[in-house]
């Protein structure tokens, strides 16, 4: 018993960031899936009467350009914030963790030419690449995938394939490897394992960078196809509108706001976590 209490005072405790952060994104969350109760209306509606109204006990956020109701738009926003940001960084992932992996196992010409590619895609802004991405497809949420994708696998890859290249000359994986362990086995047991925390900070990090893409892309007309409710496309429609009606820049603007300093103190509280040297 005391041993157990001594280990349950000796664990590290989890800081008031990291509590803020997770009541931000449960809120971001409860947002996204109570969508139809939280919106008064759909988000699709028009009403030209009720253009640029101030918020008000019909509409709580207020309407923008033809009447639509800010609130409703901020919700189902989430969704696909949420949505296209899980995704994004899901598949990112996946794919960077596999390059990075297998960089670093085969090493060789393999190895470097994977780093050359990568080298190569980290010389391009990430966002400017999107840009260019989603300007030759057009807004479509498939584009819209590929071009978060497009730069942000890299940076898994390359912690994948430091972690392994350290890894590898480990004891436990020489002797997978004197026992005749195949390569996938040793990658799935052995290296996949220790893989995961640094994969999940990463992760943690990555996703408000894709949210942000995401919402500077449909704030260029680039993201989502017209006509489905995002964030940046209602920042977009307010920003002509600052002085008259700023409410229709203000609450999307903070909605990015709370989902991004969500996940970034979610990350730090991970890393602080997750880091053996504490």
């Amino acid at each position: 018993m005391s041993a157990a209490l001594d280990w349950d005072r000796a664990a590290p405790r989890w800081s008031a960031g990291a509590r803020v952060g997770v009541a931000l994104i449960v809120a971001t969350a409860l947002l996204a899936l109570f969508a139809p109760v939280i919106a008064p209306v759909p988000p699709g509606r028009l009403d030209l009467a009720a253009s640029w109204l101030p918020p008000s006990r019909a509409h709580p956020f207020g309407t923008g350009d033809n009447g639509v109701d800010v609130l409703a738009n901020v919700a189902y926003g989430a969704r696909v914030s949420l949505g296209v940001g899980l995704a994004a960084v899901f598949l990112s992932g996946l794919f960077g963790t596999a390059v990075g992996m297998a960089a670093a196992w085969a090493g060789g010409l393999w190895d470097d030419a994977a780093m050359r590619v990568i080298d190569v895609l980290l010389a391009f802004p990430g966002l400017l690449l999107a840009i260019f991405i989603t300007a030759v497809i057009g807004p479509s949420l498939g584009g819209l995938l590929l071009a978060l994708c497009a730069t942000a696998w890299v940076s898994y890859a390359r912690l994948a394939r430091a972690q392994v290249l350290s890894l590898q000359q480990r004891e436990f994986v020489l002797a997978a490897r004197a026992l005749g362990a195949s390569p996938l086995r040793i990658a799935v047991r052995h290296l996949l394992p220790n893989l995961a925390g640094p994969l999940v900070v990463q992760a943690t990090f990555g996703l408000p960078g894709v949210i942000l893409a995401e919402a500077a892309l449909s704030f260029l007309g680039l993201g989502v196809p017209p006509g489905t409710p995002s964030w940046g496309a209602l920042v977009d429609q307010g920003t002509a509108h600052l002085l008259d009606a700023p409410h229709v820049a203000l609450f999307p603007g903070a909605a990015i706001a709370v989902a991004t300093l969500g996940f970034n103190f979610l990350g730090d509280a991970l890393r602080d976590r997750l880091d053996p040297r504490r």
